[in-house]
């Protein structure tokens, strides 16, 4: 794999991750909650749950990367279709679930780190967000002329590094700075900025070209 796949992974990669989803807001909710030391064991399912559906991903590469250019847009198509959908949503969306989420009393006892682990990774292998990343975008950056499962564990790898690092920055502004993320008008600024910089990712999405076999 070039240098240039990598980084143009690691980017989409990072951005997917960092807009709010149900996993994000899990963290948010745990960190405000329960303290940024709950969310390492959280953190920890959520990855082991992205492990999963990038391995369930894995299993079909192979014979989509090498299948008919006809596919290899479709699955482009819905690649480009899920960021323009999370850009859009985020473009003109409301953003009211973070204050429902974290609306849970200061005194509530923190679960055990089984209980966070189980939510977390529960929640990342049955997110929609995740699910779509892995079936739609992750097959762009593989080379079909390559062994698979070594470009497997370094796309996974950087994929979790990131999540981890993430969740617990995320974490640590749940916990420290909960009032002010909080913020109607924050929230609101973020969801365009969000949404503005994935609806590019889309347009640039499409003028991929599909690799030679």
């Amino acid at each position: 794999m070039n240098t240039q796949s990598l980084l143009a992974f690691a980017v989409v990669a990072g951005l997917a991750i960092l807009t709010p989803g149900p996993s994000i807001l899990l963290t948010l909710r745990n960190g405000a909650s329960f303290g940024a030391r709950s969310v390492m064991w959280s953190a920890l399912g959520n990855i082991c749950g992205v492990f999963c559906l990038s391995t369930a991903a894995i299993l079909g590469l192979g014979v989509m990367l090498k299948s008919s250019a006809l596919l290899f847009g479709v699955v482009k198509l819905i690649g480009a279709l899920y960021l323009f959908y999370v850009g859009v949503r985020h473009l003109f969306g409301h953003s009211t679930v973070l204050a429902e989420e974290s609306a849970h009393s200061e005194n509530e006892p923190t679960p055990s780190r089984q209980a966070l682990y189980r939510e977390a990774f529960l929640t990342a292998a049955t997110n929609p967000k995740a699910v779509l990343f892995f079936t739609a975008l992750f097959p762009q950056f593989v080379n079909a002329q390559a062994a698979l499962l070594p470009q497997f564990f370094i796309l996974t790898g950087i994929f979790m590094c990131l999540s981890y690092t993430a969740h617990m920055s995320y974490a640590l502004l749940a916990s420290r700075a909960k009032g002010f993320l909080l913020r109607p008008a924050l929230a609101k600024w973020m969801n365009r900025v969000v949404g503005t910089v994935f609806i590019s990712f889309g347009a640039l999405l499409l003028a991929l070209r599909r690799q030679a076999v």
